[in-house]
């Protein structure tokens, strides 16, 4: 019904500064809040940045200052750009989207979807 999609990963250089795309389709209403989430090998899925229905983010101690992110509602769309890659930061990065959605009965749901995530590879 709902289909989030990451996009903009990949190889990146110390250094890098990659835009990642978050894209949402399908029979939708209204998108809510959208996190970025990332996730290293052998750790949790950890919050990079958050925005919110109205556009206000919010970002985790390692993204403050470095990683901005934005929302196109007309594109059901949210972007993460990133500043100054560090290895550290080489991670599956992954969308969250809380969206509206009607069902068949009429009724509005919300629901939390996940992307599939974006490989992001920090390295010279």
């Amino acid at each position: 019904q709902v289909q989030v999609v990451e996009s903009g990963g990949g190889l990146v250089q110390p250094g890098g500064s990659p835009t990642l795309s978050c894209a949402a389709s399908g029979r939708i209403i209204r998108i809510n809040a959208v996190g970025w989430y990332r996730q290293a090998p052998g750790n949790e899925r950890d919050l990079v940045a958050h925005i919110t229905s109205g556009g206000l983010p919010i970002y985790s101690d390692s993204a403050k200052g470095r990683f901005t992110i934005s929302r196109d509602n007309a594109k059901n769309t949210v972007y993460l750009q990133m500043h100054n890659l560090e290895p550290e930061d080489t991670a599956v990065y992954y969308c969250n989207a809380e969206v509206d959605t009607r069902e068949p009965t009429g009724l509005v749901l919300s629901r939390d979807y996940w992307g599939q995530g974006t490989q992001v590879t920090v390295s010279s």
